[in-house]
């Protein structure tokens, strides 16, 4: 891509359809002039007198107890360095988001205008009782230092610099278990630091409260050794600082055991690192180049443990597995403070959650059979769901066993759950999607590349690494669309009806005839599909020329299924095809069924396509929770509707009854479970949270998951297409670009499974 087109794509993220990446959503009625006046004036003075009386009802009144401020001066931004604060703003907005879809944690960013280390200090200690906790971002070492030190000592809130103690946390739980599998004492370990800098200086103080002995740790700057004789070390840096003679990093890493890199890339040669102790553990964190590349270093090594701050090689030590979660248990308790055991709890929960049996959905969404701890699994992934579940309550129970919580919990399998429940609303799903999708991209078919946004969907794919695009139409429009938006990779652009591919569309026509000759197709026929885009793009998936097809943004969805009914055979056991949609409620994914086929589906038919919505919940690594949904209750009509629901439902209990449905039931019941258990406790679905909506016919699932997607601006993914035996994907028509990439996205993903099953036949 462009330096120019990136930089334009970029800005107009952070512009566009609003400036920024957060806002502040009421959490209260008001509508009325009755909520007004509760949330304003007159009602308001209630709270605020029993906050005068007891100032520890802040948090019962106000949203303080979930309220993080994300707080910078620019001196240290990225890899910008000092661009002021104004300009650090669009980073501390990102950072926001994370502790949001990560955490359920607001926040509100604060740009500091003051390089003084007393003027930053005052403003935060001013403006502290505002929140329940303080993140410091990106402020430069020393300064940052003395900031977060004097905050945690006259603040009683949390505060953590996170460029220091984030990366050391993640890393320090990398380097127990690397330390496990390599079967060395950390008391015994020969340490080589790369870098000086906050973060550095952190995980090496963190590592000595591990076991780690100061005496070996050997830390270097960019101007060489840490020595007793330099004259310009900071105090922190003197900790590690040698009373002997300037050694270079090559001399000192001999028999060295760990290299900490937190420098910059290419530092470390193979020939040094074959010098290191047996099974080495080399941690090469700059970022977007390591200190050695990881290609490199493991075929210098076959016995190196490695981790990276990238996040397309294994045990990537990534920030966002720490703050968010650290963050939320110091908040549930109210501590005043975020101390040496909150962090230690952190860690050995990172180091304890590698070691157990992974979920299905990790697995699915990294591309993995089955991801187990060792050498490429010493850390747990950041998609992984269980991780609020898991170092949360560890840092809420340091937090109340070191007497810095002012508040406890005493039913910690409740605490565990609530935490869970809270990112019902974080649609991870389409991350998770994305990512198993990056893991073996695939060749997709755009069959209307020829029009803007079908473009830029295709070049988005390409440059996410998704997949490899073929574009079908007008070569003359396509290259001058692709100059237009800077696409400028190379990629295949094909016109059916050029005589260029005369050749091909004989070949294609000629095989397609001798599929369907039996089934009224002549010759003529075939040759004359062939020179159709959508007819064109599916014998190339036919002809395994590419692994999936995308199509339908500028025509009609009839118009379009019909060539794919044509051309493209059903799945083994299949008799009838559907389509589900993949809505992002604030409830959590739920896919609804069938939302563009079947216009009156028999009971048989709503038998089978509750099926196939399953397996394809399953391909998103969830369990499938369905409700057969129609206008009554468990036989409260005698209508023709809810009867083949019914008789649907009953067929899968019968022969499925592992599978988790029922119905039919009212859609409100269904998706509130408190209704749902004191009306119908008998139900398959009491204390399950229902994923998965199965409709008595198209028109009810068509206008549900249309109403929802524009009345609630849910994100939607489909209609997919379930049934068929290749990965042919149809869009709505004039579908988003970023519908486009999502459905891009799932047939990639398709063809991995489908390429899978057969492998396995």
């Amino acid at each position: 891509m462009h330096k120019d087109t990136k930089r334009r794509e970029a800005l107009l993220y952070h512009a566009k359809p609003t400036p920024g990446k957060i806002q502040v959503v009421p959490t209260k009625k008001y509508a009325t002039q009755r909520d007004l006046s509760l949330a304003y004036s007159p009602g308001v003075a209630e709270p605020c007198l029993e906050i005068a009386k007891d100032v520890n009802n802040v948090y019962k009144y106000t949203a303080k107890g979930n309220l993080v401020a994300v707080i910078s001066n620019g001196t240290a931004v990225l890899g910008l360095g000092d661009i002021g604060a104004e300009a650090s703003k669009p980073v501390m907005e990102g950072k926001g988001l994370l502790f949001k879809i990560f955490a359920d944690i607001d926040v509100f960013d604060i740009e500091v205008g003051t390089k003084d280390i007393e003027e930053f200090i005052a403003t935060v200690k001013n403006i502290a009782p505002t929140f329940g906790g303080i993140n410091l971002e990106d402020i430069k070492a020393p300064e940052s230092f003395e900031i977060e030190r004097r905050l945690v000592e006259e603040l009683n809130i949390p505060v953590m610099h996170d460029d220091q103690h984030g990366t050391a946390i993640i890393s320090a739980a990398a380097l127990l278990n690397a330390l496990e599998l390599a079967n060395k004492k950390i008391s015994e370990v020969k340490i080589v630091v790369s870098g000086a800098g906050s973060a550095a200086l952190a995980c090496a103080k963190l590592y000595v409260l591990l076991g780690v002995k100061v005496e070996n740790v050997f830390m270097f700057d960019k101007d060489g050794m840490l020595v007793t004789s330099r004259t310009d070390l900071a105090g922190a840096q003197v900790i590690f600082a040698k009373d002997c003679e300037v050694q270079s990093m090559q001399e000192v890493l001999k028999g060295a055991d760990v290299f900490l890199g937190l420098s910059v890339g290419n530092i470390l040669k193979p020939e040094m690192l074959l010098t290191m102790n047996e099974n080495p553990i080399v941690f090469a964190m700059a970022n977007p180049v390591p200190e050695i590349d990881y290609q490199l270093a493991i075929n210098t090594r076959e016995d190196i443990i490695m981790a990276t701050g990238r996040s397309d090689y294994p045990n990537q030590v990534n920030n966002v597995l720490g703050f968010p979660y650290i963050f939320r248990g110091a908040l549930d308790v109210r501590a005043t403070k975020i101390n040496e055991e909150m962090k230690m709890a952190a860690v050995h929960a990172l180091a304890s959650l590698a070691k157990l049996p992974v979920p299905e959905q990790v697995n699915i969404a990294y591309g993995e059979t089955k991801l187990n701890f060792g050498r490429e699994y010493i850390i747990p992934k950041p998609f992984d769901p269980r991780l609020i579940g898991v170092v949360a309550p560890a840092v809420a129970k340091a937090a109340i066993d070191s007497g810095v919580a002012q508040i406890e919990i005493h039913d910690w399998d409740k605490y565990e759950l609530d935490l869970l429940e809270r990112l019902g609303s974080d649609n991870k799903l389409i991350r998770l999607l994305m990512n198993r999708a990056k893991t073996e991209p695939k060749r997709i078919v755009f069959a209307e590349a020829d029009h803007l946004d079908v473009l830029k969907a295709a070049q988005i794919v390409y440059e996410e690494g998704i997949g490899t695009p073929i574009l079908l139409g007008d070569k003359e429009i396509i290259q001058e669309l692709k100059e237009e938006i800077g696409f400028d990779a190379k990629v295949a652009i094909i016109d059916p009806k050029t005589k260029e591919e005369v050749a091909t569309r004989k070949r294609y026509a000629k095989s397609l005839w001798q599929l369907r000759q039996r089934r009224g197709v002549t010759e003529l026929d075939a040759e004359k599909w062939m020179r159709e885009r959508n007819y064109f793009a599916l014998m190339m998936v036919n002809e395994g020329e590419a692994d999936a097809m995308v199509t339908g943004y500028s025509r009609s969805y009839p118009s379009v299924v019909k060539p794919v009914m044509e051309l493209i055979d059903k799945q083994h056991g299949v008799s009838r095809i559907a389509t589900t949609n993949l809505m992002m409620t604030s409830r959590g994914p739920l896919f609804l069924s069938d939302t563009a086929i079947n216009p009156n589906p028999s009971a048989e038919d709503l038998a089978k396509i509750a099926l196939m919505t399953a397996k394809t919940v399953r391909m998103f690594g969830m369990e499938p929770v369905i409700a057969m949904v129609s206008f009554s209750n468990f036989g409260s009509s005698s209508n023709e509707n809810p009867k083949k629901i019914r008789e649907a439902v009953a067929y899968l209990h019968k022969y499925y009854p592992d599978l988790i449905v029922d119905g039919e039931v009212q859609t409100d019941f269904a998706l509130n479970p408190d209704m749902l258990k004191s009306k119908f406790p008998f139900s398959k679905l009491v204390n399950k949270k229902v994923n998965t909506l199965v409709f008595p016919n198209l028109d009810s699932a068509n206008i549900t998951y249309k109403m929802l997607k524009e009345l609630n601006k849910s994100d939607s993914i489909g209609p997919i297409m379930m049934g068929l035996d290749k990965p042919v994907h149809i869009f709505q028509l004039g579908a988003s670009v970023e519908e486009m990439v999502n459905m891009a996205a799932v047939a990639v993903v398709d063809a991995q499974e489908k390429e899978r099953k057969r492998n396995k036949q």
